[in-house]
């Protein structure tokens, strides 16, 4: 079996070079690609109010967006394994890794820095700290 990595996707450009990297440096790895849905609907715009409604959109965003990253993987010959799970960002997708036998993850990442990293929190960030599998963070 060969390394099993986790890639966090959202429609963000930001996260996009981590799925690049991955396919790159690691063309022989089993590629999850991750999209984490925030029920807080913190960056993702207004939400309707109706959990249905809501449920329906995230599901169509997360669609697109697999299909996009599976187009991409195949500019690289590769496939990859899609998953959508609810919850705070980091928190997820650390828990993601633990509960699937992941060897890495690799992520993109937005770049703040100075006080809006500070005011705004950085997902990677917190991933790099509670992560109990090695990150790689690609800005």
């Amino acid at each position: 079996m060969g390394r099993r990595l986790l890639v966090p996707l959202t429609d963000s450009t930001h996260s996009w070079p981590g799925l690049d990297h991955a396919l790159t440096v690691f063309p022989e790895a089993d590629v999850t690609v991750l999209n984490v849905i925030d029920p807080t609907g913190a960056g993702y715009g207004e939400r309707s109010g109706d959990s249905e409604s809501d449920a329906d959109t995230a599901e169509t965003a997360a669609e697109e967006l697999f299909a996009a990253a599976d187009e991409l993987a195949a500019e690289y010959g590769a496939t990859l394994d899609t998953a959508v799970v609810e919850g705070r960002p980091a928190d997820a997708i650390t828990a993601y890794a633990d509960d699937h036998d992941i060897d890495a993850i690799v992520m993109g990442s937005r770049g703040r820095s100075g006080v809006s990293r500070v005011l705004l929190g950085s997902v990677a960030g917190t991933v790099v700290q509670d992560s109990s599998v090695p990150v790689t963070v690609v800005p």
